[in-house]
């Protein structure tokens, strides 16, 4: 197997976890690796559950399609904004999970109720401003969002995460999913007590050599 049909196999595989994760479902949700001279990503209008790897589709960062293939995932822009202005970043997932929609829906970030919140690379997962699906401005709401963070909600939409391949942005979107869920089932309760700027410093920095060394 070439490394191209290596990648569209893990982005297939990647769209049947979130499924299995109860992240997205039906036709939602995308995700895409980045390539020489552009990206692999899902194509629109597919269920994750029927997709295989010949529909992921290649496309170039201005949109240009590799002759014979599908039609791209609807958020390819966001996507191709992403990976223009982020050269850390080569993978991308995308989903309408439950509990980070719903505090999508309701505009609110994830501010720092949780240490774990740093996880994304800051002192709290913003959410982006709303704008209809698809478009450039909703591609510009998302990168704005995402400075400085590898994840961010998208208002009355859905989450975002990003990483440095498939893995983590799909274990960062699982992580999002369960930080939402958490501080939603906190907020239930009472107002959660968030954790200072001094404190979210100290275990961004933690996070920077947290778990084991990356093999060459």
């Amino acid at each position: 197997m070439n490394t191209t049909e290596a990648i569209k196999s893990k982005i297939v595989a990647c769209m049947r976890q979130l499924v299995q994760l109860g992240l997205t479902s039906g036709t939602s949700g995308n995700a895409s690796v980045r390539v020489r001279g552009g990206m692999l990503i899902t194509p629109t209008g597919i269920p994750a559950d029927q997709l295989n790897s010949s529909e992921i589709v290649r496309l170039t960062l201005d949109g240009e399609v590799e002759a014979g293939m599908l039609k791209p995932s609807s958020e390819w822009l966001m996507h191709a904004g992403i990976y223009q202005a982020r050269p850390d970043i080569n993978a991308i997932v995308h989903c309408h999970s439950r509990f980070a929609t719903a505090l999508a829906c309701l505009r609110r970030d994830i501010p720092s109720f949780h240490y774990m919140v740093a996880v994304a690379g800051g002192d709290s997962v913003r959410c982006a401003p709303y704008a209809t699906f698809g478009t450039q401005e909703l591609a510009q709401n998302a990168l704005a969002a995402l400075d400085g963070r590898k994840a961010c909600l998208l208002a009355n939409h859905g989450q975002i995460s990003i990483g440095i391949d498939l893995n983590a942005a799909l274990a960062l979107a699982t992580e999002i999913e369960v930080l939402a869920a958490q501080y939603q089932s906190a907020l239930a309760t009472g107002e959660p007590v968030l954790l200072d700027q001094d404190e979210m410093a100290r275990v961004i920095a933690l996070f920077e050599n947290y778990g084991q060394p990356q093999k060459n």
